[in-house]
């Protein structure tokens, strides 16, 4: 069955189908083909199950939180705090857009935010500068990945809801991977910057500047602290960190800093819930197709397959990455771990890897596949915000892809990189 679904699925997808019609559509087809009729009203029944769950309240909570941070001027303020810091370096404002994509990963845990509410305003102030719109495009697109990556992350709740993994030990394992990744392209921006002779912003800000975006920025620098430092210190819960999230952005926003008004709340409410229901369902749909998986044992057939390839996990681990970065090359992330983890993940646990360390790999590859032509998200984000078109951006892009690649193969093969800080606060054994 899985083996006749994935075809199916992505014929459906490439005739215009939206994904939530057919991931239900793919397994109702073949579950009818099958004679397996009687397992119809399990499929649609589990829509229903996948999204009444306490941990995936946390997905619209957060992604409220990020509305309510962009729309409050926040992100201008990340910008104008990185800016202070390294705008003044040749290629500075390809720099501040990774380091604010960097700072607003921490509050949001969206790429598609991320593009959208950093590419608004690095870049028309990148092409203004003298880059190509194509190339503050690609940078753009590129560190949006970091977004889900650094905590809050909404891909890895969805992860660890699936897998029954801890989030508070994944949101620690994706502390560094998103650092290694931002400064990545930060290192391969500057070789570029030195090549190609990139444009210096301005003149290096003063202490007294610097000082200044910072008063401007430490509010909602505090916002990861808290969440992050709630879920680990034991405070409160994941679901209940996005709510703690979403309180703080208002309360800044609205009170603290008077960027919106009581009258821009329905609207902001409007937009967090619509972006919400897109995800849960899509959520939902995918459990129910897990549920489907699990009925035809298409899980242990897989895994009877792979281990005749290889019983060395290093060398399947290689492989995987590869299937994975070519799955996030048509697929998004969300629907794509929950369709994949409960196949790929039993069959390494059982192979020794540590199942947040395989969280984490999985995890990041398929969010740098949000980042992937042909049909990366945030390629068309970005593409909407700049006005490039998908195939010019698609180009400019592949040198940063390379060095995410990189990352990931790191990450991959050097497990200390992403499970030091679990294990250092006690969430992993080992």
């Amino acid at each position: 069955m899985l083996a006749l679904f994935l075809p199916l699925f992505l014929i459906l997808l490439l005739i215009g189908m939206p994904v939530f019609f057919a991931m239900l559509a793919a397994p109702g087809v073949l579950l009818f083909s099958t004679g397996m009729e009687r397992d119809l009203s399990l499929l649609f029944r589990n829509i229903y199950n996948g999204i009444d769950s306490f941990p995936l309240m946390a997905i619209p909570f957060f992604m409220l939180a990020g509305e309510l941070m962009n729309r409050g001027g926040i992100t201008l303020n990340l910008v104008n705090f990185s800016q202070s810091f390294i705008g003044h370096v040749r290629g500075g404002l390809a720099h501040v857009n990774i380091l604010s994509s960097m700072l607003f990963a921490g509050m949001s845990g969206s790429a598609v935010a991320d593009t959208s509410a950093i590419g608004s305003m690095m870049i028309p102030a990148m092409e203004k500068n003298g880059y190509s719109r194509k190339f503050a495009a690609a940078i753009t697109a590129a560190s949006s990945v970091i977004g889900p990556i650094i905590p809050p992350s909404g891909i890895m709740i969805i992860y660890a809801y699936t897998m029954e993994v801890s989030v508070a030990a994944l949101f620690a394992a994706g502390i560094v991977p998103g650092i290694l990744v931002g400064v990545s392209l930060m290192i391969i921006v500057a070789l570029m910057a030195k090549k190609y002779d990139f444009p210096i912003a301005g003149p290096k800000s003063s202490w007294k500047e610097r000082g200044h975006a910072t008063r401007h920025a430490i509010l909602p620098l505090f916002a990861p602290v808290i969440i992050l430092g709630g879920i680990i210190g034991g405070i409160f819960t994941p679901t209940e960190a996005s709510a703690v999230a979403t309180v703080y952005a208002l309360v800044i926003s609205v009170w603290v800093m008077k960027t919106v008004t009581l009258k821009d709340l329905p609207a902001i409410f409007i937009k967090g819930a619509k972006a919400s229901a897109v995800v849960l369902l899509l959520v939902g749909s995918a459990i129910a197709f897990k549920t489907v998986v699990s009925l035809s044992h298409s899980a242990e057939i897989l895994a009877e397959w792979v281990l005749t390839i290889s019983e060395n996990p290093l060398i399947l681990l290689f492989l995987i990455n590869i299937l994975l970065f070519i799955v996030g090359m048509f697929l998004d992330a969300g629907p794509a771990i929950i369709i994949l983890g409960p196949i790929l993940g039993p069959i390494f646990i059982s192979l020794g890897i540590d199942p947040v360390h395989f969280a984490i790999i999985m995890s990041v590859n398929l969010t740098v596949g949000l980042a992937t032509p042909p049909m990366g998200l945030v390629l068309f984000v970005a593409s909407s915000v700049s006005g490039e078109r998908i195939e010019a951006i698609s180009k400019a892009i592949l040198p940063f892809l390379a060095v995410e690649v990189v990352v990931i193969f790191l990450i991959t093969f050097f497990p200390s990189l992403s499970m030091t800080i679990p294990r250092l606060l006690g969430l992993v054994s080992g």
